[in-house]
Parts: structure tokens; sequence; C-alpha cells
């Protein structure tokens, strides 16, 4: 037990305790209902935020912070244990910062997919409760199933749960067809529905977009070569 407190107080360990504590309390707080369970979230995944990346890493369907509190167990486990069986043995002295940073970075990245595995196996359940069934919806898959005549307003059910239903809404230009698999991108609180785009269309979207991120990230690092 103390060499488990001392692990968990080391750097890089610490790091994750202290995140992890933060993360106890804000539940606790979700608990008794003084915070909101959609923390993080947006009403569109238009823009970059905290939300969209996650459900870009595989987390759609799932709060923000739930994706966040299983990422950061899963990576606090794995720290501890390479501080227990490896770190704690080794003379680093300052080499221990740089070499903690990168233990972090390594147990986030491993701990990413398989948190984003956990997730999904979980939100299935969690959508039977009102709380998961709004903006965390976001990035979503939907099959439509129902068309209310030539208007804009139509049904869905999420990919793999027919026992779920979902209400659209689409623009004149761009109404859904029964049976299509289409993507939740913006919630309407006023309505309670959401606007979605063809899967194919998101999948494009997604691709130019991380296409556009690279590109401007070479610019950059072009930049800065060139000035030093």
């Amino acid at each position: 037990m103390n060499a488990l407190v001392h692990a968990a107080t080391q750097f890089p360990t610490i790091v994750f305790t202290l995140l992890l504590g933060l993360l106890a309390l804000y539940w606790l707080l979700v608990i008794i209902r003084l915070a909101p369970l959609e923390l993080f979230e947006r009403d569109s995944l238009k823009e970059d935020h905290l939300a969209s990346t996650l459900v870009s890493l595989g987390f759609a369907g799932v709060p923000a912070t739930l994706a966040l509190t299983v990422i950061l167990t899963i990576a606090a486990v794995l720290t501890v244990a390479i501080e227990l069986l490896v770190l704690r043995w080794l003379p680093l002295g300052l080499i221990r910062i740089p070499v903690g940073v990168l233990v972090l970075w390594g147990t986030l990245v491993m701990a990413s997919p398989i948190a984003a595995m956990l997730c999904q196996a979980l939100h299935r359940g969690l959508h039977r409760y009102r709380p998961f069934t709004r903006r965390c919806l976001l990035g979503q898959t939907v099959v439509v199933t129902e068309r209310q005549g030539a208007g804009e307003q139509a049904f869905a059910v999420i990919d793999n749960e027919p026992a779920s239903r979902v209400k659209l809404l689409s623009k004149s230009d761009a109404l859904p067809v029964q049976g299509e698999r289409r993507v939740l991108v913006k919630y309407l609180p006023e309505e309670g529905a959401y606007r979605s785009v063809s899967e194919q269309t998101y999948l494009e979207t997604r691709i130019r977009l991380n296409k556009m991120r690279l590109n401007q990230k070479n610019r950059h690092s072009t930049h800065y070569s060139a000035s030093h």
C-alpha cells in the first residue's frame, strides 16, 4: 500500500492523481445536481472543441466528461504500473521530468482506443436515461425510419439500437430519405431535435478538414524553419 501511495504522488502519476481528484469532485456535484452532466458539450460539431475532438476519436454517444473519466482512469492505471515496475528502480534524477512527459503522452495514446471501446460498450445502456440523450449524441450515426409527409421533420433510430427514437429536422434542400444512414451534427434544444447530414458527407467532410489542418501545420512548420 505504501508503494502504491508513493507511486501515486510521484511525477508523472501525480498529474493523473490530481485530475482524477477533480473529476471525482465533479461527479459528486453531478450526483447532487449542482453541476451539469454535459459540462463540455456544445450544440454543434462545427467548431473545434473538446466534444468534437472526442467524437473524432470514437467517443460519439457518451458525454465528454464520461469519456475523459474513462481515458484518464485507464491512463492513470498504466502510469502507476510503469512507475511501480520501471521508473522507481531507475536513478532518473532531473531526467524524470522529460521521461515523465513521455510516459504521460504514451499512456494517453494507449488509453484512448481502449476507453473508446469501453464507452461504445456502455453507451447503448446509457441512452435509456434522458440526460444521456441530448448533446452527447452528436456524432452518432442514425438510420431514418419515418418521414412525415413532404415536411422537414423525420424520425430515426440510433444505429444498432432499434428501441431508440431521434427526431430530425432538415432544411428543404437536404431532406432525409427513409432507410438512409445519417450523422447527428447539431442539437436544437428548443425543438428537442437534431440537424443531420448523410454519413458519406460527414466522412468526406472529416477527411477534408483533417487535410486542411495538416496543410496548416505544414505551412506553420515551414514558416518557422525559414525564419530561424
